[in-house]
C-alpha cells in the first residue's frame, strides 16, 4: 500500500456562524451528492437511477465497518465513497477544498502537491509550499504516535511522519497525499473526518466546541430546495436534550474501534408489534458472545443511506412489516437490491408506523425514513438484512436533528423539518 505523509497545518472553515456572539457554535451546510448544488449532479440521471446508485455505496460502504479502520482505511474510505460533502478551506492563504463528510472517518485529509500519484480532482490540489501555516509532523510527536502501528512510519532521513492510508486534521492536523490511489470522485479532494477517535476533527476541536455536535439531514436534500447542515458547538444540540418533551436521547458506547459511533438496538416495532432485537452476528474487538439487545449492537452512520440489520432478526421484522401493508401486494426489486418491495394497482398503498427501540430512546419514523417511493406504484422498505454489521442509515436519519454529545456520551433525537428549521 502506498504511503504518504502526515503534516501539520492551520485548518480554515469556510463557515456560517450562527451568533456573531458565540464563537463556541458554527454551523456549515451540507451538499448532497446527488443535489443540484452538487458538482456531482447529472440532470440526465433519473431518481431511480440515483437511488440504486446510492444503495451500491452503502452495500459498498457497509464491508469496511467489518474491519478495523486502520487496517485498510484507504481501500474502504475510497470504494465507499460518501453521501455529503462540505466546502472548507485550508493553509494560508487559503485554499478552497471540497471534501466528503464522514462520522465514519478519524482522520481528515486532502491531496497535496507535488503529487507522486493523485486521482484526477476537477479543484486545485493544495501546495503545502505556498501555505505559510505548514509544517510537518515530526516522527515521536504526540500526533504521529497516535496512529495505529499498522498505519504508523517514519522517514528516518528527514524525520517526518509517515502513514500508509489518508490521515488526520489549530494548527489542525490533516493528512496530506502525496501518493494516492482509488476511484475517488472527481470533485471531491479527501475526507473530513468526524468519526470518535482521537485524530478526527471532533476530538481535535473538542473543548473548543463543548464536545458537541449535530446534524440535521432534510430528505429534500438531493433536491434544489433542500438544505441539510451540521453543527458544531454549544448550541448544536438543545439544553438538557433529555428533558425536552420531543427529544430522546440513548447512550453511546465505548467500544473499539473508537472511530465508529456504537449505539444499542433493543426492538423494532411494526405497528403494534414489538420484535425484541437479537444478534448473533460478529463485531469488530467483541469476545463473539451473543445476547438479546447486546451493547452497542449497531453503528449510527451519517454515510450510508440504507439501514442494515442482522438477518436473522430481518426475517421477523420484514414478515412483520409485509403482513401489515395494505392496498399493495409484495413484488421484487427489480434493481435485485431491496427485499421488501410493494406495489398497487390503483389503491392507495398503507404503510406501517415503525419505532425504533433504541436502550432509553424511541424514535417514531416517519413513512419517508422507512420507506423509498421507487416509482409512482411501488415502495420499497429501506432497510436490509445484513451477516456483517448492522448500521442506522441516513435514510432514517432523515428529518431528525441527530445530536452527539461526547461529554454526556450520549446521542439525541428530535423530530423537525431540516429545510425549513434551520
Amino acid at each position: 500500500m502506498a504511503n504518504t505523509i502526515l503534516l501539520v497545518t492551520l485548518f480554515f472553515f469556510s463557515m456560517t456562524l450562527s451568533s456573531s456572539s458565540n464563537p463556541k457554535h458554527f454551523t456549515v451546510e451540507l451538499i448532497h451528492r446527488d443535489s443540484p448544488h452538487s458538482p456531482l449532479y447529472n440532470p440526465q440521471t433519473t431518481l431511480t437511477d440515483r437511488l440504486h446508485s446510492s444503495f451500491l455505496r452503502s452495500i459498498s460502504r457497509s464491508h469496511r465497518f467489518n474491519n478495523h479502520p486502520q487496517t485498510d482505511l484507504q481501500s474502504g474510505l475510497i470504494g465507499a465513497g460518501g453521501e455529503f460533502f462540505m466546502s472548507i478551506t485550508i493553509g494560508t492563504p487559503p485554499i478552497n477544498v471540497l471534501a466528503i463528510a464522514d462520522t465514519g472517518s478519524d482522520l481528515t485529509w486532502v491531496q497535496c502537491k507535488p503529487c507522486q500519484q493523485c486521482y484526477k480532482e476537477n479543484g486545485p490540489i493544495f501546495d503545502s509550499k505556498q501555505s505559510s501555516s505548514y509544517k510537518s509532523e515530526p516522527c515521536d510527536s504526540r500526533n504521529c504516535n497516535a496512529l495505529s502501528t499498522t498505519e504508523r512510519g517514519c522517514d528516518e532521513a528527514k524525520g517526518v511522519c509517515k502513514y500508509r492510508s489518508p490521515v488526520s486534521f489549530p494548527g489542525t492536523v490533516f493528512g496530506c497525499g502525496y501518493n494516492n490511489g482509488g476511484n475517488f470522485d472527481e470533485t471531491g479532494s479527501g475526507i473530513i473526518g468526524l468519526g470518535g477517535g482521537n485524530l478526527s476533527l471532533i476530538s481535535q476541536l473538542g473543548s473548543s466546541i463543548s464536545n458537541k455536535f449535530s446534524y440535521c439531514l432534510s430528505h429534500k436534500s438531493s433536491t434544489m430546495n433542500g438544505t441539510s447542515v451540521i453543527n458544531l458547538g454549544t448550541s448544536s444540540i438543545p439544553s438538557g436534550a433529555s428533558n425536552v418533551s420531543n427529544v430522546v436521547s440513548t447512550p453511546l458506547v465505548d467500544k473499539e474501534p473508537q472511530t465508529y459511533y456504537y449505539l444499542t438496538l433493543e426492538a423494532i416495532s411494526v405497528g403494534n408489534t414489538k420484535i425484541p432485537y437479537t444478534s448473533s452476528m460478529y463485531y469488530p474487538n467483541d469476545d463473539g458472545v451473543s445476547s438479546a439487545a447486546t451493547k452497542g449492537n449497531i453503528i449510527i452512520d451519517s454515510g450510508t443511506t440504507l439501514t442494515l440489520l442482522e438477518s436473522g432478526f430481518y426475517d421477523k421484522f420484514g414478515a412483520a412489516v409485509e403482513e401489515s401493508v395494505t392496498g399493495a401486494k409484495r413484488v421484487s426489486d427489480p434493481q435485485g437490491l431491496l427485499s421488501h418491495c410493494f406495489k398497487s394497482g390503483s389503491a392507495e398503498i398503507g404503510l406501517p408506523e415503525i419505532t425504533v427501540h433504541f436502550s432509553g430512546a424511541d424514535v417514531r419514523l416517519s413513512a419517508l425514513n422507512a420507506f423509498v417511493k421507487m416509482s409512482e406504484d411501488m415502495v420499497c422498505l429501506s432497510m436490509i438484512p445484513t451477516n456483517e454489521v448492522a448500521i442506522y442509515g441516513n435514510f432514517a436519519q432523515m428529518d431528525f436533528l441527530v445530536g452527539y454529545d461526547l461529554e454526556t456520551r450520549r446521542v439525541s433525537f428530535q423530530r423537525m423539518d431540516c429545510s425549513a428549521d434551520l
